[in-house]
Protein backbone atom coordinates (compact mmCIF):
# COMPACT_ATOMS: atom_id res chain seq x y z
CA UNK A 1 0.00 0.00 0.00
CA UNK A 2 2.76 2.19 0.88
CA UNK A 3 4.26 1.79 -3.11
CA UNK A 4 0.84 2.49 -4.45
CA UNK A 5 0.55 5.99 -2.02
CA UNK A 6 4.06 6.80 -3.20
CA UNK A 7 3.08 6.18 -7.30
CA UNK A 8 0.09 7.73 -6.80
CA UNK A 9 1.70 10.97 -5.09
CA UNK A 10 4.03 10.88 -7.83
CA UNK A 11 1.76 10.90 -10.42
CA UNK A 12 -0.01 13.38 -8.84
CA UNK A 13 2.90 15.97 -8.97
CA UNK A 14 3.82 15.30 -12.38
CA UNK A 15 0.21 16.23 -13.63
CA UNK A 16 0.12 19.20 -11.64
CA UNK A 17 3.86 20.22 -12.24
CA UNK A 18 2.86 22.57 -14.75
CA UNK A 19 0.50 24.51 -12.12
CA UNK A 20 2.90 24.15 -9.36
CA UNK A 21 6.18 25.57 -11.86
CA UNK A 22 3.73 28.72 -12.61
CA UNK A 23 2.66 29.24 -8.87
CA UNK A 24 6.67 28.99 -8.32
CA UNK A 25 8.45 30.75 -11.40
CA UNK A 26 6.22 33.70 -11.91
CA UNK A 27 3.70 33.89 -8.49
CA UNK A 28 5.95 33.00 -5.64
CA UNK A 29 9.52 33.99 -6.52
CA UNK A 30 8.62 37.32 -7.87
CA UNK A 31 6.82 38.25 -4.90
CA UNK A 32 9.37 37.31 -2.67
CA UNK A 33 12.12 38.76 -5.09
CA UNK A 34 9.82 42.26 -4.64
CA UNK A 35 9.84 41.86 -0.79
CA UNK A 36 13.46 41.67 -1.11
CA UNK A 37 14.26 44.30 -3.27
CA UNK A 38 11.84 46.59 -1.45
CA UNK A 39 14.72 46.43 1.18
CA UNK A 40 17.30 47.48 -1.15
CA UNK A 41 18.94 50.28 -3.40
CA UNK A 42 18.32 48.80 -6.58
CA UNK A 43 18.50 50.19 -10.65
CA UNK A 44 18.65 46.42 -12.70
CA UNK A 45 21.96 47.30 -14.03
CA UNK A 46 23.87 46.95 -10.76
CA UNK A 47 23.20 44.40 -7.93
CA UNK A 48 20.98 45.48 -5.41
CA UNK A 49 22.60 46.77 -2.54
CA UNK A 50 20.95 46.25 1.02
CA UNK A 51 19.65 49.12 2.90
CA UNK A 52 16.91 47.96 5.22
CA UNK A 53 14.03 50.20 5.62
CA UNK A 54 15.76 53.26 4.09
CA UNK A 55 13.27 52.93 1.20
CA UNK A 56 10.31 53.04 2.99
CA UNK A 57 11.56 55.92 5.46
CA UNK A 58 12.32 58.00 2.16
CA UNK A 59 8.33 57.50 0.90
CA UNK A 60 6.29 57.96 4.27
CA UNK A 61 8.65 60.87 5.65
CA UNK A 62 10.90 62.51 2.20
CA UNK A 63 8.79 62.44 -0.58
CA UNK A 64 6.33 64.83 -1.20
CA UNK A 65 5.34 63.19 -4.46
CA UNK A 66 4.56 59.92 -3.09
CA UNK A 67 1.51 61.75 -0.40
CA UNK A 68 0.44 62.86 -3.48
CA UNK A 69 0.09 60.08 -5.66
CA UNK A 70 -1.79 58.53 -3.06
CA UNK A 71 -4.41 61.08 -2.17
CA UNK A 72 -4.87 61.86 -6.05
CA UNK A 73 -5.63 57.81 -5.97
CA UNK A 74 -7.87 57.88 -3.31
CA UNK A 75 -9.89 60.79 -4.44
CA UNK A 76 -10.61 58.64 -7.67
CA UNK A 77 -11.76 55.58 -5.69
CA UNK A 78 -13.75 57.49 -2.60
CA UNK A 79 -15.57 59.68 -5.22
CA UNK A 80 -15.32 57.25 -8.41
CA UNK A 81 -15.87 53.89 -7.01
CA UNK A 82 -19.64 54.42 -5.84
CA UNK A 83 -20.91 56.22 -8.36
CA UNK A 84 -19.68 53.65 -10.60
CA UNK A 85 -21.30 51.08 -8.56
CA UNK A 86 -24.58 53.40 -8.58
CA UNK A 87 -24.84 54.19 -12.51
CA UNK A 88 -23.82 50.43 -13.17
CA UNK A 89 -26.83 49.43 -11.32
CA UNK A 90 -29.44 51.98 -12.43
CA UNK A 91 -28.04 50.81 -16.02
CA UNK A 92 -28.66 46.86 -14.86
CA UNK A 93 -32.50 48.07 -13.49
CA UNK A 94 -33.07 49.46 -16.64
CA UNK A 95 -31.69 46.44 -19.15
CA UNK A 96 -33.47 44.06 -16.65
CA UNK A 97 -37.09 45.18 -18.78
CA UNK A 98 -38.81 42.78 -21.04
CA UNK A 99 -39.37 44.90 -23.91
CA UNK A 100 -38.52 44.43 -27.30
CA UNK A 101 -35.09 44.70 -28.21
CA UNK A 102 -32.90 44.60 -25.20
CA UNK A 103 -30.66 41.88 -26.17
CA UNK A 104 -29.16 44.87 -28.30
CA UNK A 105 -29.51 47.82 -26.17
CA UNK A 106 -27.34 45.47 -23.55
CA UNK A 107 -24.69 45.36 -26.11
CA UNK A 108 -24.52 48.53 -26.82
CA UNK A 109 -24.14 49.49 -22.80
CA UNK A 110 -21.75 46.74 -22.66
CA UNK A 111 -19.39 47.17 -25.59
CA UNK A 112 -17.49 50.04 -24.32
CA UNK A 113 -16.06 48.00 -21.39
CA UNK A 114 -14.39 45.79 -23.61
CA UNK A 115 -13.54 48.66 -25.91
CA UNK A 116 -9.31 48.67 -25.50
CA UNK A 117 -8.37 51.02 -22.69
CA UNK A 118 -5.92 53.12 -25.28
CA UNK A 119 -8.77 53.73 -28.10
CA UNK A 120 -10.84 55.15 -24.95
CA UNK A 121 -8.61 57.57 -23.60
CA UNK A 122 -7.37 59.04 -26.92
CA UNK A 123 -11.07 59.28 -27.78
CA UNK A 124 -11.89 60.94 -24.41
CA UNK A 125 -8.82 63.02 -24.88
CA UNK A 126 -10.76 64.19 -28.12
CA UNK A 127 -13.80 64.19 -26.14
CA UNK A 128 -12.72 66.77 -23.22
CA UNK A 129 -10.78 68.91 -25.29
CA UNK A 130 -11.32 72.16 -23.25
CA UNK A 131 -11.47 74.15 -26.96
CA UNK A 132 -12.66 72.35 -29.53
CA UNK A 133 -14.21 68.91 -27.73
CA UNK A 134 -17.52 67.87 -27.64
CA UNK A 135 -18.34 68.34 -24.24
CA UNK A 136 -17.48 71.72 -24.01
CA UNK A 137 -19.40 72.34 -27.50
CA UNK A 138 -22.51 71.15 -26.04
CA UNK A 139 -22.20 72.81 -22.72
CA UNK A 140 -21.85 75.87 -24.70
CA UNK A 141 -25.09 75.22 -26.81
CA UNK A 142 -27.02 75.91 -23.47
CA UNK A 143 -25.00 79.08 -22.25
CA UNK A 144 -22.79 77.01 -19.92
CA UNK A 145 -18.90 77.81 -20.04
CA UNK A 146 -16.86 74.37 -19.61
CA UNK A 147 -14.25 73.75 -17.63
CA UNK A 148 -10.62 73.04 -18.81
CA UNK A 149 -11.33 69.31 -17.53
CA UNK A 150 -7.92 67.70 -18.04
CA UNK A 151 -6.25 70.65 -18.53
CA UNK A 152 -7.16 71.97 -14.79
CA UNK A 153 -5.87 70.86 -11.85
CA UNK A 154 -9.53 71.38 -10.70
CA UNK A 155 -11.04 69.58 -12.58
CA UNK A 156 -8.61 66.78 -13.90
CA UNK A 157 -9.78 64.23 -11.65
CA UNK A 158 -13.25 64.53 -11.78
CA UNK A 159 -12.87 64.07 -15.96
CA UNK A 160 -10.73 60.82 -15.09
CA UNK A 161 -13.98 59.73 -13.17
CA UNK A 162 -16.67 60.80 -16.10
CA UNK A 163 -14.10 58.47 -18.20
CA UNK A 164 -14.59 55.57 -16.11
CA UNK A 165 -18.43 56.06 -15.99
CA UNK A 166 -18.01 54.51 -19.68
CA UNK A 167 -16.70 51.68 -18.86
CA UNK A 168 -19.94 50.65 -16.42
CA UNK A 169 -21.26 47.78 -18.79
CA UNK A 170 -18.84 45.58 -16.98
CA UNK A 171 -20.08 46.32 -13.89
CA UNK A 172 -23.74 46.26 -15.04
CA UNK A 173 -23.10 42.61 -16.96
CA UNK A 174 -22.87 41.27 -13.36
CA UNK A 175 -25.76 43.10 -11.97
CA UNK A 176 -28.22 41.85 -14.43
CA UNK A 177 -27.69 38.14 -13.78
CA UNK A 178 -28.02 39.17 -10.17
CA UNK A 179 -31.40 40.52 -10.65
CA UNK A 180 -32.28 38.11 -13.09
CA UNK A 181 -31.76 35.40 -10.13
CA UNK A 182 -34.31 37.18 -7.28
CA UNK A 183 -36.96 35.31 -7.17
CA UNK A 184 -40.00 36.85 -8.45
CA UNK A 185 -42.55 35.53 -5.13
CA UNK A 186 -40.56 38.16 -3.54
CA UNK A 187 -41.91 41.02 -5.64
CA UNK A 188 -45.19 39.60 -5.73
CA UNK A 189 -45.47 38.77 -1.71
CA UNK A 190 -44.04 42.89 -1.47
CA UNK A 191 -46.56 44.03 -3.60
CA UNK A 192 -49.70 42.43 -2.10
CA UNK A 193 -48.32 43.78 1.41
CA UNK A 194 -48.81 47.57 -0.23
CA UNK A 195 -45.14 47.96 -1.18
CA UNK A 196 -44.30 50.47 -3.97
CA UNK A 197 -41.95 50.33 -6.29
CA UNK A 198 -38.92 51.96 -4.42
CA UNK A 199 -40.01 49.93 -1.19
CA UNK A 200 -39.57 46.98 -3.40
CA UNK A 201 -36.43 48.49 -4.66
CA UNK A 202 -35.30 48.71 -0.76
CA UNK A 203 -36.50 45.87 0.62
CA UNK A 204 -36.26 43.22 -1.96
CA UNK A 205 -33.87 44.39 -4.31
CA UNK A 206 -30.73 45.45 -2.87
CA UNK A 207 -31.23 42.76 0.46
CA UNK A 208 -30.76 40.08 -2.40
CA UNK A 209 -28.40 41.68 -4.83
CA UNK A 210 -26.31 42.79 -1.90
CA UNK A 211 -23.27 40.02 -2.70
CA UNK A 212 -23.28 41.21 -5.98
CA UNK A 213 -22.72 44.56 -4.81
CA UNK A 214 -20.10 43.21 -2.33
CA UNK A 215 -18.33 41.50 -5.34
CA UNK A 216 -18.32 44.57 -7.32
CA UNK A 217 -17.38 46.63 -4.82
CA UNK A 218 -14.21 44.43 -4.27
CA UNK A 219 -13.09 44.33 -8.02
CA UNK A 220 -13.75 48.04 -7.95
CA UNK A 221 -11.66 48.72 -5.10
CA UNK A 222 -8.55 46.77 -6.65
CA UNK A 223 -9.12 48.16 -10.02
CA UNK A 224 -9.49 51.62 -8.69
CA UNK A 225 -5.91 51.46 -6.48
CA UNK A 226 -4.45 49.85 -9.94
CA UNK A 227 -5.75 52.89 -12.09
CA UNK A 228 -3.47 53.49 -14.63
CA UNK A 229 -4.07 53.01 -18.01
CA UNK A 230 -5.52 56.38 -18.76
CA UNK A 231 -3.13 58.64 -17.26
CA UNK A 232 -0.66 57.25 -18.96
CA UNK A 233 -2.26 57.99 -22.27
CA UNK A 234 -2.91 61.30 -21.20
CA UNK A 235 0.21 61.92 -19.93
CA UNK A 236 1.91 60.96 -23.19
CA UNK A 237 -0.19 63.09 -25.34
CA UNK A 238 0.59 65.84 -23.08
CA UNK A 239 4.22 65.24 -23.04
CA UNK A 240 4.83 64.86 -19.73
CA UNK A 241 4.72 61.09 -18.78
CA UNK A 242 6.76 61.61 -15.69
CA UNK A 243 4.40 63.55 -13.35
CA UNK A 244 1.07 62.57 -14.87
CA UNK A 245 -0.83 65.92 -15.22
CA UNK A 246 -0.97 69.66 -14.83
CA UNK A 247 0.31 70.27 -11.60
CA UNK A 248 0.84 66.55 -10.97
CA UNK A 249 -3.41 66.65 -10.26
CA UNK A 250 -3.46 63.50 -12.15
CA UNK A 251 -0.26 62.10 -10.67
CA UNK A 252 -1.66 58.63 -9.41
CA UNK A 253 -0.43 55.55 -7.22
CA UNK A 254 0.40 53.14 -10.48
CA UNK A 255 1.84 55.66 -12.31
CA UNK A 256 4.75 57.53 -9.97
CA UNK A 257 5.45 53.83 -9.15
CA UNK A 258 5.82 52.79 -12.71
CA UNK A 259 7.55 56.13 -13.40
CA UNK A 260 10.11 55.15 -10.59
CA UNK A 261 11.18 51.86 -11.58
CA UNK A 262 11.34 52.04 -15.40
CA UNK A 263 11.76 55.86 -16.08
CA UNK A 264 14.24 56.58 -13.13
CA UNK A 265 15.24 53.11 -12.55
CA UNK A 266 14.86 53.13 -8.98
CA UNK A 267 13.69 49.01 -8.72
CA UNK A 268 13.94 48.64 -4.84
CA UNK A 269 12.12 52.08 -4.28
CA UNK A 270 9.32 50.50 -6.82
CA UNK A 271 8.93 47.91 -5.01
CA UNK A 272 8.49 49.42 -1.76
CA UNK A 273 5.52 51.72 -3.25
CA UNK A 274 4.38 48.34 -4.43
CA UNK A 275 4.16 46.66 -0.99
CA UNK A 276 2.69 49.70 0.17
CA UNK A 277 -0.51 49.43 -2.21
CA UNK A 278 -0.49 46.08 -1.16
CA UNK A 279 -1.09 46.71 2.37
CA UNK A 280 -3.56 49.66 1.76
CA UNK A 281 -5.57 48.08 -0.79
CA UNK A 282 -5.20 44.86 1.53
CA UNK A 283 -6.41 47.03 4.80
CA UNK A 284 -9.23 48.65 2.28
CA UNK A 285 -10.54 45.12 1.43
CA UNK A 286 -10.34 43.89 4.95
CA UNK A 287 -12.42 46.80 6.31
CA UNK A 288 -15.67 46.74 3.53
CA UNK A 289 -15.62 42.18 4.52
CA UNK A 290 -15.94 43.09 8.03
CA UNK A 291 -18.51 45.89 7.51
CA UNK A 292 -20.35 43.26 5.11
CA UNK A 293 -21.78 40.90 8.04
CA UNK A 294 -23.69 44.13 8.77
CA UNK A 295 -25.42 44.90 4.70
CA UNK A 296 -24.94 41.51 2.77
CA UNK A 297 -27.76 38.99 2.38
CA UNK A 298 -27.33 35.81 1.38
CA UNK A 299 -29.85 33.49 0.37
CA UNK A 300 -31.35 31.08 3.33
CA UNK A 301 -29.69 33.60 5.82
CA UNK A 302 -31.55 33.94 9.09
CA UNK A 303 -30.22 36.86 10.47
Amino acid sequence: MRSEARRNLRNGLLFASPWLLNLGLFIAYPIAASFYYSLCSYDALRAPHWVGLENYRTLLTDDPLFWRALGNTLYIVALGLPLNLAVSLGIALLMNQKLKGMAFYRTIFYLPSITPMVATSILWLWLLNPEMGLVNGLLEKVGVQGPGWLASPDWSKPALILMGLWGAGGSMVIYLAGLQDVPAQLYEAASLDGAGKLAQFRHVTLPMLSPVILFNLIMGLIAGFQYFTQVWVISGAIGNKALGGPQDSTLVYALYLFSAAFLDFRMGYACAMAWILFLVTLACALLIFRSSARWVYYGGDTR
